[in-house]
């Protein structure tokens, strides 16, 4: 997943303002990290694309989006609904949707149970907001090229409900429209997409197996392998090649629970394909969602995850311990933890359930934006220490 996002470009105290909120290095990594606080906002998704065609990266997260290249003036969007502690707003995914050269954003939630999209007026007003579909709960959505066409199709999360994407078709300076393909009559918490099998064609995952494409993505059946049973899975499971042995090998956490693993792809006895389960870290809780990208400019991938702060509302395993962001680097044989911040409520940062990466200064580093219950949150990616 080295980009899934093809169309981005990319408490302290909660009393200070974020002008007044000093910059932090908090990290014990080769990789050194500066910390921003943005804002104390309590929504747990951002996405950074330019919003205003400055050729800037802005950051765009639940009722707002935060100007580039300093993030301290913020624009109103809309008003996005609350339920307890949720705002009903799990993904922050960038798209150019009518056609008017504006990137605008799809999102939705688990209470309202529609995918949308918000309309970039291109100017200082509120965005329209348009409905996609009514999917059932969303946990999360994720956009991939699932039919190998170069355009990325969506991909709702609904633990309960059917798997489907949908085939985004964008307007011309007119509205989009959307085609769902049913893939499997039921999924559950978790979901990754890539080629598992070597067929050049990319494959489903969920907890329960792999869903195995067809020729035709858009028309064909797909096979469901249930070779294990990943639950609750984080969003996504990543797939990639670990251990660099060929085999496409997968990277999941437990999105309520504690623990993080990678799961070795082997060929077991007359050609069947077996699994074996790696423990990554096992001593940190709800690993809910990751990105697998290259930190440190060395061409090989790290995985960068954390704590999902306040997941279910402080039900989950481990929600009172310590919370943490990190990065894994493999070392040939295992995965060594590198902390990016850590620690108690006010000092340490975790994520929410979709957070971004992208090269926000064009210094070629890709930085970490963070948005959660507990605010919204800059890492600026410094390089590597070289002491």
């Amino acid at each position: 997943m080295i980009s899934l996002y093809r169309t981005a470009v990319f408490f302290l105290a909660i009393s200070l303002l974020p002008e007044q909120a000093e910059a932090q290095t908090e990290n014990s990594g080769p990789v050194k990290f500066r910390k921003q606080f943005v804002a104390a906002e309590s929504f747990e998704s951002v996405g950074a694309f330019d919003v205003n065609g400055d050729k800037v990266p802005d950051l765009v997260s639940g009722n707002f989006w935060y100007e580039g290249p300093d993030y301290l003036k913020r624009h109103h969007i809309t008003d996005v609904k609350r339920h307890g502690e949720y705002y009903d707003d799990f993904a922050t995914i960038p798209m150019d949707l009518n056609g008017d050269g504006r990137l605008d954003f799809v999102t939705g939630g688990w209470f309202a149970e529609t995918m949308r999209w918000h309309e970039n007026p291109g100017a200082d007003k509120p965005w329209p907001e348009h409905a996609i579909a009514k999917t059932g709960n969303i946990e999360t959505i994720r956009a991939w090229d699932v039919d190998g066409d170069g355009t990325l199709e969506l991909v709702p999360n609904t633990p309960g409900k059917p798997l489907a994407f949908y085939k985004v078709k964008p307007g011309t300076n007119s509205s989009p429209t959307f085609t769902r393909v049913e893939v499997a009559k039921t999924h559950e918490h978790g979901l990754g997409f890539g080629d598992v099998n070597g067929d050049g064609r990319g494959d489903f995952i969920i907890s329960g197996g792999w869903l195995e494409a067809p020729k035709n993505p858009l028309t064909g059946s797909w096979k469901l392998h249930s070779e294990f049973e990943i639950e609750p899975a984080s969003v996504p499971i990543i797939v990639a090649d670990v251990n660099q042995d060929g085999e496409p090998d997968l990277i999941a956490g437990n999105g309520h629970g504690y623990g993080l693993s990678w799961y070795e792809q082997q060929a077991g006895k007359k050609g069947k394909r077996t699994w074996v389960r790696h423990v990554i870290d096992a001593d940190n809780s709800q690993f809910h969602e990751m990105h697998w990208v290259d930190l440190n400019g060395d061409s090989q991938p790290e995985l960068v995850t954390g704590k999902r702060y306040r997941a279910h509302n402080g039900n989950d395993p481990g929600a009172n311990d310590d919370f943490g962001l990190y990065y894994y680097s493999w070392n040939g044989d295992s995965f060594t933890k590198n902390i990016i911040s850590y620690g108690p409520l006010g000092e340490g940062v975790g994520t929410g359930i979709f957070f971004s990466v992208a090269d926000l200064r064009g210094t070629g580093r890709p930085d970490i934006i963070v948005a959660g219950k507990q605010g919204l949150y800059i890492f600026y990616n410094e390089g590597k220490d070289l002491l």
